[in-house]
């Protein structure tokens, strides 16, 4: 697939509009009043937020029912996720702004998650269930100010839902789907996901239960595999919460998350019978106090994990997190508003192998050794004038027990133009961010280096955003992100490596267009694209243009169908030659995908069918080379709501 027919199929998409007819209104654009807040900490409103900050909401959600977590944020502006078209248990790789894992920070209900004991300390979205997300907001660019280490080229804000007002409320899914490459079409059914919730208020408590599982099978990891590889998750998930006063409330949440993913020697290019488990548990406490123009808030929460790699080099892994960060809010009078804050982590972990010639495992990562602590002390202000200039400043003091102390700090003014038809805004960055060192980079007795510098990144955007009421929303952004003190893994010679600084600077920069049309009162185009230019020796993978649309349409009002259009331009990748004992480059093709949704409400909308189609055309492609790569595939499922 290459450039000419990405623009065919584009073409092809805005000629399909003209056939539609007007129906009832029930799907709408954004709306003035739709608020954010990654950015700020406050719900603010959209028009107001110095940064283009992509929402997917609760209705957008359920019109992606039986997708994974990965799935839905591969499909937002700026984003790669590498992955999510392969195995289920494929390891994924977060390629955001020319940025790799290390550079992206998850947050759930506004905490932040990592796994200690991950080369890159990232946190891995194949833990969490989609049905458990109320919403999704995804702020790109470095975000170091708010949000600390990792906060360098996106933050992925994920709320998670909460108790309904009735005394008791429940929801079931269960979807069934096939899992299969381009050159099958037995179509078996080898895709299980089911979830249950029961929820409610009961006076001043409230409380939310919920569980899901997902069991796939059918597709080998690597591409030329016989043998299926299967991966099995469950979730877990209970909240509850008390409201003492108007003034005063605390919730309490606890959760846990466990996945087998089976998978193959992807370097010798051979089936086996290797197995990667991971287990998660969470538990977290979140009172907050509402005061008279403010409030005081303490997230403070507790992350365990642990991973066993049983393959030809057995390994296990055990990490242990603690987060706190306490910041108070204060409104002076709807223009100002304010965040002060202290955040502090303490991270450490252990890891065992099995020397060679033995067979038993000895620790080879020692948790005395292998940790760090944080605090950091934060301010952030926004400024919203009622002749339209915004502003949004702030600055943090990261105090590392490894390497000390560093300043980061955020500049972001905008300026909005109410007009006539809705309003103009122009918007403008320049903001920092660091990446502090891995525990495994810094203490592995082979390849760690105690004397690792933190990553450093500094991003400039420049953008616009025009609205129409009742109408569109489109945003343009450029961006330019300079990297220093990248941290790689060096040959020092004679076969031996080591994690380094790197000397010279890195620069990735883009532009990012993203648009939200309505034709009609019943018709929507969302449509995002991508242009990323990224220095060669950071390129493996990054697809120099991306693009992603999707046509809504509301039959009526119990029956909604979507298309949806993805296009991956051509990618390089690294592959290891056992001849010359060095990697050579090589260049996976571009693909563009094609899918349909559909779902009807029955049952007085109390139960909703649904169906999706993938890869709709059942194109053949290169995801990650030598992996298996999913052809079309089909699920259907139910939704009951009671």
């Amino acid at each position: 697939m290459n450039k000419n027919t990405f623009v065919l199929g584009m073409l092809c998409s805005i000629s399909m509009l003209s056939f539609a007819q007007q129906q009832a209104d029930s799907t709408k654009v954004e709306q003035l009043d739709e608020v954010v807040i990654t950015d700020s900490k406050f719900n603010l409103k959209r028009e107001n937020s110095g940064k283009v900050i992509t929402k997917i909401t609760q209705k957008e959600l359920q019109h992606l029912q039986g997708k994974t977590v990965a799935e839905i944020i591969n499909a937002t502006a700026g984003i790669e996720i590498n992955g999510t078209k392969s195995n289920a248990g494929q390891n994924l790789s977060y390629f955001i702004r020319g940025g790799r894992n290390r550079q992206v920070l998850v947050l759930i209900d506004g905490i932040a998650v990592t796994d200690a004991s991950q080369i890159a300390n990232d946190y891995d979205l194949r833990l969490l269930n989609a049905d458990q997300i109320e919403s999704i907001e995804i702020l790109k660019g470095a975000s170091s100010t708010l949000y600390g280490s990792g906060a360098a080229t996106a933050v992925i804000n994920i709320k998670l839902k909460e108790a309904s007002k009735n005394k008791v409320s429940a929801n079931f899914k269960s979807v069934l789907g096939t899992n299969q490459s381009v050159n099958d079409d037995n179509y078996a059914i080898e895709d299980f996901k089911n979830s249950v919730s029961v929820n409610g208020t009961l006076n001043n408590f409230n409380y939310l239960v919920s569980f899901g599982n997902q069991y796939t099978n059918g597709l080998s990891a690597i591409s030329n595999g016989t043998e299926s590889d299967a991966f099995n998750a469950i979730n877990g998930n209970l909240k509850l919460g008390y409201q003492f006063s108007n003034a005063f409330k605390l919730t309490i949440y606890g959760s846990f998350d466990k996945y087998k993913a089976e998978f193959d020697d992807a370097f010798s290019g051979i089936d086996t019978d290797d197995l990667s488990t991971s287990k998660q548990y969470r538990v977290g406490v979140s009172p907050e106090y509402t005061y008279k123009n403010g409030s005081i808030t303490l997230n403070a929460a507790y992350n365990t994990i642990k991973r066993d790699i049983n393959s030809s080099y057995p390994t296990q892994f055990n990490a242990d997190s603690y987060v706190a960060d306490v910041f108070n809010r204060y409104n002076f009078n709807d223009k100002f508003y304010t965040v002060i804050g202290v955040n502090a982590q303490e991270n450490k972990m252990e890891s065992f192998s099995i020397p060679f010639g033995s067979t038993d495992f000895e620790q080879s990562i020692n948790p005395e050794t292998a940790q760090f602590t944080i605090i950091d002390p934060y301010a952030n202000a926004v400024y919203v004038s009622d002749f339209g200039l915004n502003v949004n400043v702030g600055a943090r003091l990261n105090n590392h027990s490894e390497y000390g102390s560093h300043v980061v700090y955020s500049v972001n003014p905008s300026f909005k133009k109410e007009t006539n038809f809705g309003y103009l805004k122009g918007l403008a960055s320049y903001s920092t961010a660091y990446i502090t060192p891995s525990l495994y980079q810094l203490f592995e007795p082979t390849y760690g280096n105690a004397d690792l510098k933190p990553e450093e990144n500094s991003t400039i955007e420049v953008g616009a955003e025009l609205n129409i009421k009742d109408k569109a929303t489109v945003s343009v952004v450029y961006f330019t992100r300079d990297e220093k003190n990248f941290i790689d893994f060096v040959d020092l010679g004679g076969f031996v490596f080591q994690y380094n600084n790197v000397d010279e600077s890195f620069t990735a920069s883009g532009i990012e267009f993203t648009a939200n049309y309505k034709f009609t009162k019943s018709l929507v185009l969302n449509a995002n694209a991508t242009y990323t230019k990224v220095e060669d020796d950071l390129s493996l993978r990054i697809p120099e243009l991306k693009a992603n649309a999707r046509l809504d349409y509301q039959l009526c009002d119990k029956t909604f169908m979507s298309v949806s259009y993805q296009f991956n331009d051509d990618r390089t990748d690294a592959v290891y030659n056992s001849t010359t004992f060095m990697n050579d480059e090589i260049t996976m093709r571009s693909y563009s995908l094609l899918d349909f949704y559909v779902s009807h409400k029955i049952a007085k909308n109390k139960v909703t069918l649904f169906a999706n189609v993938t890869n709709l055309l059942n194109e053949e492609y290169v995801e990650l080379f030598g992996y298996s790569t999913k052809g079309r595939n089909i699920n259907v499922g139910f939704n009951l709501s009671l």
